[in-house]
């Protein structure tokens, strides 16, 4: 068994789904990385077994919120009041004597490029997203939507090894208010007429049946739940039983309700569409 896939299988054990990557690169090796990561030993033997790949682990369906603190690059320093800093360690660590935090272990992952990876439980709520510098310079965070560079991993010839072994310990308070989506904005409700003949009653109880689908969605799985919905409501669009606009307003509601955000939110419904207007549905009357 080859170093990569003892990698991938150690966070697999951990309950974290992982996919490949591109060997001694970042990129995903494969498209729809996010709903193909795994924790299926199987499946990694075989997908490792075939190449050096590194790995990834897909931070949302993993329920981890991972805080990377960079390092600083080049001569250039940072604007003030950040002027005397050279790691994302060190602004967090300022970060957290404002919040009057105490520091909290836990496990922790060197990157290639001398940065730290931070690993926490996602907090119970809303969902949490990537941010870029939203803490403060040198720091971005990978929930839903965003994956990590697992150890194991070489990145350009430079290794991701284990810093500290530690339980994955919860995010703390502070961290979790300060990445908390902003609300999101009222919408008005969507009103659908249908018929209260034989197609209509079809159509109405289709549209219910995905609505709660999407709203039953698990966490990490709430995209994927929305893509399947428009794209089984878009094959009704297609065959002429109801209006694209219709299906967009009703899915954003319920995407709304559950905590996606807008732009993710049209992206995917966008592409469910198109994906079920490939196999138009029509309804007899």
């Amino acid at each position: 068994m080859n170093d990569h896939v003892k990698a991938a299988l150690s966070c697999a054990m951990r309950g974290w789904r992982v996919f490949p990557l591109v060997p001694n690169a970042k990129e995903p090796a494969v498209r729809g990385w996010e709903t193909r990561a795994t924790t299926d030993p199987d499946r990694i033997r075989r997908c490792w077994s075939s190449g050096p790949y590194n790995i990834g682990i897909a931070t949302g369906p993993s329920e981890l919120v991972v805080v990377d603190l960079d390092r600083l690059k080049g001569d250039d320093p940072l604007p003030a009041p950040w002027a005397f800093y050279q790691h994302g360690s060190d602004v967090l660590a300022e970060l957290r004597r404002r919040a009057h935090a105490e520091q909290v272990p836990t496990h922790t992952v060197a990157t290639g490029s001398g940065g730290t990876h931070l690993y926490y439980r996602h907090p119970a709520g809303p969902e949490l997203r990537n941010t870029q510098g939203r803490l403060g310079p040198l720091i971005d965070t990978r929930a839903h939507g965003g994956y990590v560079v697992g150890p194991g991993s070489v990145v350009a010839g430079r290794t991701y090894p284990v810093a500290a072994d530690l339980p994955v310990a919860g995010l703390p308070a502070w961290l979790a208010i300060a990445l908390a989506p902003a609300p999101l904005p009222e919408q008005a409700p969507v009103v659908v007429e249908l018929g209260a003949d034989r197609a209509g009653r079809y159509v109405a109880a289709a549209i219910d049946a995905q609505v709660r689908h999407l709203e039953q969605a698990a966490k990490g799985t709430r995209n994927h739940a929305l893509y399947t919905s428009a794209v089984a409501l878009g094959q009704l669009v297609a065959g002429g039983a109801i209006r694209a606009d219709q299906v967009e307003g009703l899915l954003t509601q319920a995407a709304h309700r559950i905590g996606l955000r807008p732009m993710e939110t049209a992206r995917t419904i966008a592409s469910g569409l198109r994906a079920g207007a490939v196999r138009p549905r029509t309804v007899a009357a």
